[in-house]
């Protein structure tokens, strides 16, 4: 199933924020469906990587103390307009999704 990942840019405090959002279900493994009473599956991101400008500058082991559809931000004091960034993730399903964008903070 393809997954949205969404990545926009913004100044904060001087920086370049970039935000990314990820429509992901991030299961634990320990609830139970309210129906059949069995369990649900763990369905977590293992990974999220971000690069700047085609070089990696943050990778981040998550799981399942992650939210549903994560919103997860990062600062890159050295980004600028017409930066290219790329979040990449992976998850304990195999599932994996990406998102490119160009900075634009005018």
């Amino acid at each position: 199933m393809a997954r949205d990942t969404k990545l926009r840019t913004r100044t904060q405090e001087g920086k370049v924020e970039v935000l990314v959002l990820i429509n992901h279900p991030m299961e634990t493994g320990m609830r139970k469906d309210k129906a059949s009473g069995k369990p649900i599956a763990a369905h977590y991101i293992k990974e999220l990587t971000l690069e700047h400008n085609g070089k990696l500058v943050a990778a981040a082991n998550m799981g399942i103390g992650v939210s549903e559809n994560p919103l997860i931000g990062f600062r890159l004091a050295s980004a600028k307009n017409g930066d290219k960034l790329k979040v990449g993730w992976n998850d304990n399903q195999g599932e994996t999704g990406t998102a490119e964008a160009v900075v634009d903070v005018s």
